[in-house]
């Protein structure tokens, strides 16, 4: 996993109909995501936060000590430095009560997709962080992976139809 303080890119306005792939490390690196109450309740901000901020949260997994998204702006106007800090902003508030402890660390990790990269290939590489940490032999039997847009069925199809 990428350290340090990342920044966003300086010529690059993050508006519009643009694809991203998330990264958002804990506080600490703590293992939070494996109460299945914690994922519900951050999930529910996260899709609160996309749905303001005009993003299709295509793919997720959350992983024990970080979450990956891959988001997808729905208008000219979806501003994705905004999702974030709703995102995370919403997400940490809820969850502090819930939970009494800091959710997230400080800076997260975005990547640009560029036009040339397949939204299943980012997908497939975040559905499968569970395989690749050795957790799961098979992307439907962790229970913190999905879409807010297709089924996990469809998704996983789609994924398996690419690679195959």
């Amino acid at each position: 996993m990428r350290t340090g303080t990342p920044g966003h890119l300086k010529t690059f306005n993050y508006l519009g109909l643009h694809r991203y792939s998330l990264t958002f490390c804990t506080n600490r690196r703590r293992p939070l995501f494996t109460n299945p109450a914690a994922v519900d309740l951050v999930l529910s901000q996260i899709s609160r936060a996309a749905t303001e901020n005009g993003f299709a949260v295509v793919a997720y997994c959350f992983m024990p000590d970080h979450l990956h998204l891959l988001v997808e702006g729905q208008s000219d106007g979806s501003d994705c430095q905004r999702f974030i800090a709703r995102a995370k902003q919403y997400s940490g508030f809820y969850y502090s009560k819930a939970f009494p402890s800091a959710l997230w660390q400080r800076y997260g990790f975005e990547h640009v997709l560029r036009d040339e990269e397949l939204t299943v290939v980012v997908a497939r590489y975040i559905l499968e962080n569970p395989i690749r940490a050795r957790m799961v032999e098979r992307v439907e039997d962790y229970p913190f992976v999905g879409s807010l847009v297709y089924p996990l069925a469809d998704l996983v199809a789609s994924v398996a139809r690419e690679s195959g």
